[in-house]
């Protein structure tokens, strides 16, 4: 055991030889420099070191998008030279408004999209028959889940009887809608639940009040009330339930239902015109995209992928990866940004948080509750946090809400192709164990090694999907032999 006095001496012993050193680094450095044969080098670390602290790497960025620019447009070049100019904005005219639905006058898709008002108006009837007592809590709820079930099964019960009638796009855009409309009747009814379960609580407290007229319970009662007065503009439950209320909810960009969402003041024309402009210019590019350069590349995968050829199949997937990947890109801004602003400038909608800042998301976890920023509330505020409020554990929960939300992209598939597969559902179903593998990537190797394999699952994943299912929908319906 050493003594006090001799830490101290050795701790000045150190600082000794630590000053010591460096007064002889400095004056042989002094030495070198009076010397005759003109020193220049000194200790320095490359630039490309990691100990060098050097960062500023501009110029490569700048270089990184030039290659990626003169690729670009090598392929477009390439696209042209081998198929001619595709684009044809009259078919795109023809092909959104599901002319060949109006051969038979009918439009089923129009009639289903106006159709869908019915299990609307019936949720907003069971909801006015609960609060005021004519239907049980047990039977409204019964009625409303049967009712949202009904709302997602019905175009799937329809296209299996008049599949015939309906074209790919007009079946999708119903497709998506009836599952967007899914999201908000389940959030508005699982928040009128917890606004009705607050008020009876309230109410039977102060039945218990009543009882006793203590000093306490008069305090409890005055708070109650000056709650009460210094909100006077905010909406209380049962008055939400009219149908104004309802259709804005709809409308809103969100999925996420509240008595009382945050609006804004005034409506920033010039905003609105940016984002109007950027849904007209956004609509055509992705569509001239997809018909000049992502049709030819899908409908050149089925021969390879049916040979199961890896090399080819390696080959068509890398090709495929970059038109399918830019058309994405430009779908998410389209949507999340243009769209879903021009929507709440509409409508006073204050809060614009629709996605974050996934493109630096270090796993697919980050990504996940990053990129779309309103299914991901949704998820998290009526599937997480209810399966963990009941006892469950968070990775249980987590699991659940990948199930729900793999369905659905199956769903959004399988449904309007005609053809149930798996591939959509199995390609989220491995997400968690890739947001496992991204995650030790990141602890083990860094942030940058867990992003690349994030943008490695999104360039790659999606078009090896794509192939799948073109594969499979082009032998069971344009009689393709392989």
């Amino acid at each position: 055991m050493t003594t006090e006095a001799e830490e101290k001496a050795l701790r000045y012993r150190r600082a000794q030889s630590v000053t010591r050193a460096e007064e002889i680094t400095a004056k042989e450095n002094k030495a070198r420099k009076l010397q005759a044969d003109r020193p220049c080098h000194k200790p320095r670390d490359s630039l490309f070191s990691w100990s060098s602290e050097f960062n500023n790497f501009t110029g490569l960025v700048n270089w990184g998008f030039l290659m990626l620019t003169i690729g670009g447009l090598r392929l477009c070049l390439e696209n042209f030279l081998k198929y001619g100019i595709l684009v044809n904005p009259i078919e795109w005219i023809i092909v959104l408004t599901g002319y060949n639905e109006g051969q038979s006058q009918q439009y089923p898709s129009v009639i289903l999209l106006i159709f869908s008002v019915v299990p609307t108006v019936v949720s907003l009837i069971i909801e006015k028959a609960i609060s005021v007592d004519i239907l049980s809590q047990k039977l409204g709820m019964t009625l409303q889940i049967s009712n949202i079930i009904f709302l997602i099964s019905l175009p799937v019960a329809v296209l299996h009887f008049r599949s015939q009638d309906f074209s790919f796009v007009g079946i999708t855009t119903v497709c998506m809608i009836y599952l967007i409309l899914f999201l908000k009747l389940w959030s508005y009814c699982h928040t009128n639940y917890w606004c009705r379960n607050s008020l009876r609580s309230k109410s039977s407290k102060n039945k218990l009040r009543r009882q006793s007229l203590s000093a306490p319970n008069y305090k409890c009662l005055d708070d109650e009330k000056n709650i009460a007065t210094a909100t006077p503009g905010l909406v209380q439950y049962p008055d939400n339930l009219n149908l104004k209320d309802l259709l804005y909810f709809l409308f809103a960009p969100t999925l996420c239902y509240e008595l009382n969402f945050p609006r804004t003041t005034r409506i920033r024309k010039r905003f609105l015109i940016k984002r109007l402009i950027e849904v007209v210019f956004g609509v055509n590019l992705v569509m001239a995209l997809f018909q000049q350069w992502m049709i030819p590349s899908v409908t050149n995968t089925v021969d390879q992928f049916s040979e199961m050829n890896m090399v080819k199949m390696a080959e068509r997937l890398l090709k495929l990866a970059v038109p399918n990947h830019l058309i994405w890109l430009c779908f998410f801004y389209l949507s999340f940004h243009s769209f879903l602003n021009l929507m709440g400038e509409l409508l006073h909608f204050a809060d614009r948080n629709f996605y974050n800042d996934w493109w630096n998301a270090n796993n697919i976890a980050v990504f996940w509750s990053s990129w779309n920023r309103p299914v991901h509330m949704w998820a998290v505020r009526h599937v997480y946090i209810p399966i963990t409020e009941k006892g469950y554990g968070k990775s249980n929960a987590a699991i659940v809400v990948f199930i729900i939300s793999a369905f659905f992209h199956e769903y959004l598939v399988s449904v309007p192709l005609q053809m149930f597969r798996i591939w959509a559902f199995l390609g989220m179903m491995a997400q968690p164990p890739l947001s496992v593998i991204s995650r030790l990537a990141e602890v083990k190797l860094g942030p940058r090694w867990g992003n690349i394999i994030v943008w490695s699952s999104l360039i790659l994943g999606q078009p090896l999907a794509i192939m799948m299912y073109y594969h499979d929908y082009a032998l069971a319906h344009l009689n393709v032999k392989v």
